[in-house]
């Protein structure tokens, strides 16, 4: 019996630094804030392991257009209740300046057990991401695309990089969140698997060991989620700007139903080596968009703006199909703006050439942060 379409609904996740409005540090987010957010989103915001930080999360979406209601009405809402308490959130996976040693994490036992479990290694986790489901429902269908998808993990994250700062320090890399990420256990791509039977008893061995008590603690950059019938991809960085939020969800939405397609035609996208997949991986977290990526049936590096220019192509009609196919095209946005990684790297150049001091540089790279947060809310 042949499998329905899925349904490709939609989740986006995001999570948010809380900063001082007027010294620019991070803070920690005020008890009375959360209930504030809370009162006015109810579980789609929460606190996030640092007090830091705030989580957001979009409901079922099944459009892009509904999933960009939904995060615009959040992003307005969370900075409503930061601007109430003279905060400011922002959208970044690192904070330009601030010191992990100096953060608290959430007094909840979820927490209190990762920060036990995980010690040193979770207390440096002053990051943030970006993570978007896709409804998938087929069970076996999500591992066989999760094979698939794999090889566009480098694509999105090279789109989404927003992390060139750390401690106060241009890392060289656009995005540092990563290179912090995988000091945890289990993160990275997602092995090759045969089934969903097969990821079942992978899991089941680890869970029944006692290490960990349940699949929300795999941490793959892209994985089947626990609590819904969704592929979650978690490779990207958090994006400042919410238009390219969207146009990231665009692609990821888009590619799977592409995928997908491929599927029905009795055709597949050709796997390649977890080995040569990670070099693209290591060049988009080095590199972002600059250097372009590896196309590996052509042997040779490839510009991201021709990489970029194929891609679309391949994801139009299905992009169509889902109604998505503006917000696909905005991706070329993100080229021509360049990532956060690369306009952060050039306000704090720019500073720096009219004098500013380092420290100062550092604070007007994190006012950039805060307009982009409003920027299209």
């Amino acid at each position: 019996m042949a499998r329905s379409e899925p349904s490709f609904t939609l989740g986006i996740e995001e999570e948010y630094l809380v900063v001082d409005a007027t010294t620019l540090d991070l803070v920690a987010a005020p008890e009375e804030l959360m209930r504030d957010c809370a009162d006015k989103l109810g579980d789609k915001v929460s606190p996030e392991f640092l007090q830091c930080q705030i989580e957001v999360g979009t409901g079922v979406c099944k459009t892009i257009a509904e999933a960009r209601a939904d995060l615009a009405d959040m992003r307005r809402t969370v900075k409503a209740c930061c601007n109430a308490y003279g905060l400011e959130p922002v959208a970044a996976s690192t904070h330009p300046f601030a010191e992990w040693q100096e953060q608290e994490f959430t007094d909840k036992e979820r927490y209190r057990a990762l920060e036990k479990d995980l010690a040193g290694v979770a207390r440096r986790m002053l990051i943030c991401g970006m993570h978007v489901h896709v409804g998938i429902e087929d069970e076996d269908l999500r591992i066989d695309l999760l094979n698939q998808f794999s090889y566009f993990l480098p694509h999105l994250l090279a789109l989404s990089t927003s992390s060139p700062f750390w401690e106060g320090v241009e890392m060289g890399l656009h995005s540092y969140r990563l290179a912090v990420f995988d000091n945890l256990p289990r993160t990275g791509l997602p092995p090759l698997l045969s089934s969903y039977a097969e990821y079942q008893r992978s899991v089941g061995t680890i869970i029944d060991t006692g290490i960990i008590e349940d699949a929300s603690k795999i941490w793959w950059d892209l994985r089947p989620s626990r609590q819904f019938p969704t592929l979650e991809s978690r490779i990207c960085d958090v994006v400042p700007r919410l238009d390219d939020a969207v146009a990231i969800a665009a692609v990821t939405q888009s590619l799977m139903r592409m995928l997908y397609t491929l599927g029905r035609e009795n055709k597949r996208w050709r796997q390649y080596d977890r080995f040569l997949i990670e070099e693209n991986r290591w060049r988009a977290q080095r590199y972002g968009l600059t250097k372009g990526l590896i196309d590996f049936g052509a042997g040779e590096i490839v510009p991201f703006a021709d990489i970029l220019e194929d891609l679309i192509g391949l994801l139009e009609p299905h992009a169509a199909h889902l109604g998505c196919l503006d917000e696909l095209r905005q991706v070329r946005g993100i080229l021509e703006r360049g990532t956060s990684s690369q306009r952060q790297v050039a306000v704090y150049g720019q500073a720096l050439e009219a004098g500013a001091s380092e420290a100062e540089a550092l604070k007007e790279v994190v006012r950039s942060l805060v307009a982009d947060f409003s920027a299209g809310i």
